[in-house]
């Protein structure tokens, strides 16, 4: 999902990937509603339709049978019914826009005219080379998701690592916690890691580390 200006298209071709994007994307771009534990978690987490992010991700991938190391930073806002992710280079560069609202999606990168599709993952393969799981990134940068077998999740806060298989392939991992792995209703993940083996970059790994977080009193959305 090192680094330059130009196209995030054209980067991902000459370096391996312009960012450090790289999640499979399932479903089309239509939004769906955090699911609903069948268990009540040991903390009463509360999952936020309105939420700011700002962070940095790292990717590893392997592309003609040699490991690629990127990374970068990025921006997160959404509202029940609108994501807007922002791709930065290390130097802060805006490298790609994705904006992804009920029925479509739009990637817009610098100096390129837009891309749309109605399938974010479609889209994001065909412009990236490897999926970027947008719809269950809503869920998971908030601790929330379902497993391979449907059943729901809720991560709680723990100095612990907490391991889950998502429901579309993804091993999923929570290492650190904004408050230190603090036992609170409050607390948010810090670090989240993915895993997973793909057709286009053969196994894949993210690591995600949310640096702010906004809440809806404080988030001031576009």
């Amino acid at each position: 999902m090192p680094l330059s200006p130009l196209s995030l298209v054209s980067s991902l071709r000459r370096y391996g990937a312009a960012f450090g994007l790289a999640l499979a994307l399932t479903g089309c771009a239509s939004l769906s509603s955090p699911p609903v534990p069948e268990a009540g978690p040991l903390v009463v987490r509360h999952y936020h339709d309105n939420i700011a992010l700002a962070g940095r991700m790292s990717i590893r991938y392997t592309q003609n049978d040699q490991e690629q190391a990127l990374h970068g930073s990025f921006t997160w806002d959404q509202d029940a019914s609108h994501i807007v992710m922002h791709l930065l280079s290390p130097l802060g560069q805006t490298l790609a826009t994705i904006d992804i609202r009920p029925g479509i999606a739009v990637l817009q990168q610098s100096g390129k005219a837009p891309l749309s599709a109605t399938d974010i993952n479609l889209l994001t393969e065909q412009a990236l080379g490897w999926p970027l799981p947008i719809s269950g990134l809503r869920d998971w940068l908030q601790g929330f998701g379902r497993t391979t077998a449907g059943q729901a999740f809720i991560a709680q806060p723990s100095t612990e690592v907490r391991n889950y298989d998502s429901a579309d392939g993804w091993k999923l991992s929570y290492g650190e916690w904004q408050d230190d792995g603090a036992n609170t209703a409050q607390n948010h993940p810090k670090r989240l890691d993915l895993s997973r083996q793909t057709r286009q970059a053969g196994p894949v790994a993210i690591r995600i580390v949310i640096d702010k977080w906004q809440l809806p009193a404080a988030a001031g959305k576009s």
